[in-house]
């Protein structure tokens, strides 16, 4: 069995160098598109954690597989700390991806016909960034932006 103090380095220095440059680049650069948002090192100590070993389909207390416990108690405190910062009843922290994720915010803040501003995909943007295809370019004023192609700034 591993150790959870096993370390990367002097094990596979290969495999920490590349990490250890994308932890630059990460630092060095803006990254726009939501799915790639960047985590704070406490989220990342959390996804660190032995809770990414453990899989818990349904909800605390209502799961598929044993051994949820300390899930439940990890999820419970997500919803009622989301309860408490929107002061709502009900919450659920679980998004199925960022597609539904992006949906539920869009369902939840905005009104029909209500103008989001998106990258447009063919630079970058993402469908559920407006695009027509996209529930979100049908049900919302979408408004694309894009790159300038001579420079690769945003042309806003």
């Amino acid at each position: 069995m591993f150790s959870k103090h096993d370390q990367l380095q002097g094990y596979d220095d290969e495999l920490l160098a590349a990490m250890d440059a994308e932890d630059r680049r990460q630092e060095d650069h803006i990254e726009l598109i939501a799915s790639e948002n960047y985590a704070s090192k406490r989220v990342m100590q959390a996804q660190g954690s032995g809770l990414t070993n453990k899989y818990a389909e349904g909800y605390p207390g209502k799961r598929y597989y044993g051994g949820c416990e300390h899930v439940d108690k990890v999820e419970r405190l997500a919803i009622d700390r989301a309860r408490q910062l929107f002061g709502a009843d009900y919450a659920n922290v679980q998004p199925h991806s960022g597609s539904s994720a992006n949906a539920a915010v869009y369902l939840a803040l905005l009104n029909a016909g209500d103008t989001i501003l998106g990258m447009s995909l063919a630079h970058g943007g993402h469908l559920t960034h407006g695009a027509k295809v996209s529930s979100s370019g049908k049900l919302y004023n979408a408004v694309q932006y894009g790159l300038d192609t001579a420079t690769g700034l945003i042309d806003y």
